[in-house]
Order: structure tokens, then C-alpha cells, then sequence
């Protein structure tokens, strides 16, 4: 027995449909897949790229300055960041013409590249304490990257494949300990828990679309709250004794930033005055004090900070908001998917990018302790960059491909 709505497809199908004047037999109307652009999703993408270039230079162009190992050239950063932007670019137009289709047989074997890149830092010296790159042609990789966009791509097409048996408990442990490798393999020998984090949340943001079983998830994530909240209370216990954790310290500068403020706490201090200064409407462009050498390597992950400082509230507002169009555009595309691949893969995509930058703004207003996380499209950085790209590129392809039908 057909449903009202059933019904009224089958009603309209049999419409005669007028074409250059003549009237059509509904059998030879066609229905397909219709190219479709999403301006709207590229004109965010190119905003926030032209506003990371100017941002990052502002932020950055004193400390170039001041470094030998820049050349003392001002515009070192803004340079590097304008060619890999280029590469990035290139990846997302490479990315978004190729049927995404196709990427269904490259997850498993791009999965054990990935995790093989992040054993291979083990054999490159470290940058700045860590060994989170590896160099490739000249060309410094960090693996962590891959291993994101690598996720999105593996579990877009597990979810597709088993369909609702995502919900059975032994298809849930079986995909899960893919991202669950990956996840304690980044920490273990990267030291990199951001990356290993927000790996854990794209699979767990993914999986929490497919389920739809949400109270379980809410229960799961007020037990994770308790847990923290425990480890949080032992931490201060220990935090600050001698020979304690880094990680641990970090969260006991947390909690008091200012009494740690000539320690491990300096950064998070620095990062406050430079947010709490900037007022309404901010001090200009290009006139923030603490990128004076006082917020360290403030063109990372402390960028943020310097928008506030010279843009003020509305500045910060404004780039949130971008953010958050740019969030919605991703929904959009995979609730018009022509399939359940493509939805799930725009699907990943905006786990990834709402994750990071919630972290990212979380940290630099110290709402949770310091994790070392990018800012995307504004933070420097090539790897980050051009798989970021990569990703707006798949989504733009699933955006492209919506399912019409000729009227």
C-alpha cells in the first residue's frame, strides 16, 4: 500500500512535462546527478584564507624580523604560508574534480601510509622537543594530518557499507579500533595529544550522526566528564610535585595561570593580556604589543590572540561567525548528498574542522588547558594547511553532485 507521499511522487511522475513548447510523456522525463557550485562555501573558504594571510603576517612579520633563521626578512612566514596556500589550492581543485567515488578504495591503504609516516618520525631529529615531522623531498610533513583526513575517508566508507549495522556493539568495537590505533600511536610516539584527540573525536562525531542512538552517547560523555574531573582533581594533587608530568603541570597552570606565569604558564598569561587588551573594537591592525616577542611562536597556535588584541571582540566575533557559516555550508552539503558516502564524508570533514577550532579558541581563552592546537586557515603551517584544502575539495565535490531531476 502506497503512502500519501509515495502517492503524490507517483502523481506528479505522470504529469506530462511542457519542453520547448511540446508536451513530454512523463516516461522520457530524466533524473541525474547535476553539476552544482556552492559559492556561498567557496567564498567562505577564500575569506578565511586572504584573512589568515593578513592576520599572519601582522602576527608574525616582528619575530621574522628579529631571527636569523628567517633571513631577517619580515614577510618569512607570510611567504611560506602564501606558497603553501598555493599547493593547498591545488589540492582542492585536484580533490574536488576526481568522482569521489574513487576514494572508497584508497582509505586502507592510505591508513597504513599514514601510521607508517608516524613511525617514521622516530627516525628524523626533533623540532622544537618533538618528533611530530617527518622531511620528504626538502619538504617537512606532519603525519598527524594525514592520519585526519585519512580517518574521514575510512570511516565514511565503513558507516556506508554496514548501514544501520553500525549500531550492532561488534561492528561498533571493529570500526572504532581503526581510529583507536591511529589515535594511541599519534600520542605514543609523537607526543602530539591534540592530533591524537581530535583523530578520536572525528571518528566519534561520525559515529555519532550514524547511530542516532544519542542517550548513549550523552551518558558516555557525562561519564568522560566525571572521569576528567577526577584525573583533574589527582592532577592538582601531583601537578606541581618535582619530576611531575608536563602534561600534568600544564593543567595546575590551568587552574592559576598567573601563579605560573614565569613557567609553564607564561604563554597562557601572555595570550589573556593580549585578549583582555584589545577591548570592543581592538587596538588597529598591525598594533598589538605581545606579538613583541612576547607570546612565543604566537603565528601558531596562539593566532587567535593577536586577532583579539587588534581587532577586539567585534574581530573575534566576525571570524566565529565565519567559522560558523562555513560549518553550516559542510551540513548542507552532506544533508543534499546523493548517497551516504558523500554525506558522511562532508559529514567528517565538519567534525574536524568544528573540533579544531573549538579547541583552538578554548585554549587561547584558557578555558581548557594548553594542547598545542592550529587555528585552521589562519594559524601557520603547511601540512595543516593543504590537507585542510584537501578536505573543503571533497566536500565541494559532494556539494557538486546533487541529485535533481530535469523539470
Amino acid at each position: 500500500m502506497r503512502t500519501l507521499p509515495q502517492q503524490r511522487a507517483a502523481s506528479v511522475r505522470a504529469l506530462p512535462q511542457q519542453r520547448g513548447g511540446q508536451r513530454v510523456p512523463a516516461a522520457k522525463r530524466e533524473t541525474g546527478t547535476h553539476l552544482y557550485i556552492d559559492y556561498t562555501l567557496i567564498f567562505v573558504i577564500l575569506f578565511l584564507l586572504a584573512f589568515g594571510l593578513v592576520v599572519l603576517y601582522s602576527a608574525s612579520y616582528y619575530e621574522a624580523s628579529m631571527d636569523s633563521a628567517t633571513g631577517y626578512d619580515p614577510a618569512f612566514y607570510l611567504k611560506k604560508q602564501a606558497t603553501w596556500m598555493a599547493a593547498g589550492t591545488a589540492a582542492m581543485l585536484l580533490v574536488a574534480v576526481i568522482p569521489y567515488e574513487k576514494y572508497r578504495r584508497l582509505w586502507f591503504p592510505a591508513y597504513l601510509i599514514s601510521l607508517g609516516l608516524v613511525v617514521a618520525c622516530l627516525f628524523f631529529d626533533p623540532v622544537n622537543g618533538a618528533r611530530r615531522w617527518v622531511k620528504i623531498a626538502g619538504f617537512s610533513l606532519q603525519p598527524a594530518e594525514i592520519v585526519k583526513i585519512v580517518t574521514i575517508l575510512m570511516m565514511a566508507d565503513m558507516i556506508a557499507r554496514f548501514g544501520t549495522a553500525v549500531r550492532s556493539a561488534r561492528v561498533w568495537l571493529f570500526m572504532l579500533s581503526f581510529p583507536t590505533v591511529a589515535s594511541l600511536l599519534i600520542f605514543g610516539i609523537t607526543r602530539n595529544l591534540s592530533s591524537a584527540l581530535i583523530v578520536a573525536a572525528i571518528a566519534m562525531g561520525m559515529f555519532f550522526v550514524a547511530r542516532q542512538d544519542y542517550l548513549k552517547f550523552i551518558l558516555f560523555g557525562a561519564g568522560g566528564v566525571l572521569a576528567a574531573t577526577g584525573g583533574v582533581y589527582a592532577v592538582i594533587r601531583m601537578g606541581m610535585q618535582e619530576g611531575a608530568n608536563f602534561r600534568f603541570r600544564r593543567i595546575v597552570a590551568w587552574l592559576d595561570p598567573e601563579k605560573y606565569a614565569k613557567s609553564v604558564g607564561y604563554q597562557t598569561v601572555q595570550a589573556l593580556y593580549a585578549i583582555g587588551s584589545g577591548g570592543l573594537f581592538g587596538k588597529g591592525l598591525g598594533k598589538s604589543m605581545q606579538k613583541l616577542g612576547y607570546i612565543p611562536e604566537v603565528q601558531n597556535d596562539m593566532i587567535f590572540s593577536i586577532v583579539c588584541e587588534e581587532l577586539g571582540i567585534f574581530g573575534a566575533a566576525a571570524i566565529i561567525l565565519m567559522f560558523v557559516l562555513l560549518c553550516w555550508r559542510l551540513m548542507a552539503a552532506a544533508a543534499n548528498a546523493k548517497d551516504a558516502y558523500g554525506a558522511f564524508l562532508a559529514v567528517g570533514v565538519f567534525c574536524h574542522i568544528a573540533v579544531q577550532v573549538l579547541l583552538n579558541i578554548a585554549v587561547v581563552t584558557n578555558t581548557i588547558p594548553n594542547t598545542g592546537v592550529t587555528l585552521p586557515f589562519i594559524s601557520y603551517g603547511g601540512s595543516a594547511l593543504i590537507f585542510t584544502m584537501a578536505e573543503m575539495g571533497m566536500v565541494l565535490n559532494v556539494a557538486s553532485r546533487v541529485r535533481t531531476a530535469d523539470r
